[in-house]
């Protein structure tokens, strides 16, 4: 932050004198006060109704748009290609209500996949024999396997997105040497962050090629699972770098008797489904312009260009884990530009308009807001790693007890030959 005049340095002092979660509530209350009215009076009368997080919805409803948009459409800046798929993380308690954030966020979309499923159940029933099985035409998945998966985006190669109320089977999944679906898992969405390509080659099943991938992510994850999420090779593949987490900064303890308003509720599924009307337009078969680029004005672009500048230098004073994080939001900027240049156009459909300072400044400011969010999950990994026990510690209450090696191999985790060796020494 430059330092210019006594306001300069005010902001400064307060800034510093700030905790990551004030600084994350600060960017919140920033982002709904910006956000269209459409978007940020549902989330209003999501809390208070509800009582979901607001913080909650915000990611439930970006990662609705995220996955609305698909290849559709794009902005091409500083050199790279960007659309508009992210993932998101939710972390809470049990309780918390992070399932009916993304329940009444994806409602437009699971009323558009439930037609998409009648239709095919349709044409099974009338599919004639030696011909070509229908496909199924769908926008999320859950539970899939990494097969189901592949074949799910092969068939919608538009986007696939991956909706779990708990990611947590996923994440042990991926860290896991011994699950068949992990390490797929893992590579299936390192390589779709950035929109690389999927070859799938296998004698016993059908084989294909997607030339563009374009996976979204949400899901719940419990604290406690967090050491979880940073272990196993998820850290240092770059998987958690992809991540956009969400902490739980706000909370409504009073019950209100009523619902959300029908307008508010229509208002926010309409401008889903304009979304969503481009999406389904660009992949009619007769359709010759598939994807659309989203100019960017002068302006806009120099702000983009500053911003990106700021976090390169940003991230060579950075901590590890931080700094790593860094490199991605140098990407994400250019995905939240996406994301909120549709949103500011899907209640009119003026998609045509240039993207302009203003859908950039609140780009950057989530950008910022899951950064903090990011670095108050470090701050639990952290205090989390410290009250586990070591596997001494373990060692010498097994042996107080009574307990076997195997026991404490059972719960470590660890190959038998190191506890063997640790267990001669105490």
């Amino acid at each position: 932050m430059e330092i210019n005049n006594p306001d300069d340095i005010s902001k400064k002092l307060q800034s510093l004198s700030k905790s990551d979660t004030d600084i994350a509530i600060d960017k919140l209350n920033t982002i709904l006060s910006e956000l269209p009215k459409t978007y940020s009076e549902f989330i209003d009368q999501a809390f208070i109704y509800k009582r979901v997080p607001k913080e909650y919805l915000l990611s439930s409803i970006l990662f609705t748009i995220s996955s609305s948009i698909g290849l559709t459409f794009y902005i091409n800046e500083l050199g790279y290609k960007n659309y508009g798929n992210c993932y998101f993380t939710i972390i809470g308690s049990r309780g918390d209500t992070k399932s009916e954030a993304i329940k009444i966020a994806t409602k437009p979309i699971k009323e558009i996949d439930d037609i998409y499923y009648d239709n095919y159940i349709n044409d099974l029933k009338n599919h004639i024999e030696n011909e070509s099985l229908p496909k199924r035409k769908q926008i999320l998945i859950q539970n899939a396997t990494i097969e189901a998966a592949h074949k799910a985006h092969a068939e919608n190669p538009n986007s696939i997105g991956i909706s779990n109320d708990e990611i947590f089977t996923l994440i042990e999944k991926m860290g896991n040497s011994n699950s068949r679906d992990g390490v797929p898992w893992r590579n299936f969405l390192l390589e779709g962050y950035t929109n690389g390509y999927v070859d799938i080659s296998r004698k016993t099943t059908e084989s294909f090629r997607i030339k563009e991938t374009y996976p979204t992510l949400i899901g719940g994850l419990q604290f406690q699972f967090i050491p979880k999420l940073f272990a196993n090779g998820n850290l240092e593949s770059g998987f958690v770098d992809r991540l956009l987490f969400t902490t739980k900064l706000t909370s409504n303890d009073k019950l209100i008797w009523g619902e959300i308003n029908s307008e508010t509720s229509n208002n926010y599924d309409q401008a889903i489904k304009n979304i969503l009307a481009y999406k389904k337009q660009s992949e009619m078969p007769d359709e010759t312009k598939k994807q659309f680029q989203i100019f960017v004005s002068k302006e806009a672009s120099k702000l983009i260009f500053n911003y990106t500048q700021e976090l390169i230098i940003r991230q060579s004073e950075a901590k590890p884990i931080i700094k790593e994080y860094m490199s991605k939001m140098q990407i994400s900027i250019q995905k939240f530009c996406v994301i909120i240049f549709m949103m500011k156009n899907s209640i009119h459909s003026t998609y045509a308009n240039d993207l302009n300072e203003e859908v950039v400044n609140l780009a950057i400011d989530l950008n910022e807001f899951y950064f903090y969010n990011f670095k108050n999950i470090i701050n639990q990994y952290t205090n989390l790693k410290k009250e586990e026990p070591t596997i001494e510690q373990i060692i010498k209450l097994a042996k107080k007890n009574k307990a076997s090696q195997k026991a404490v191999k059972e719960i470590t985790g660890l190959h038998k030959s190191t506890i063997s060796r640790k267990w001669q020494k105490i």
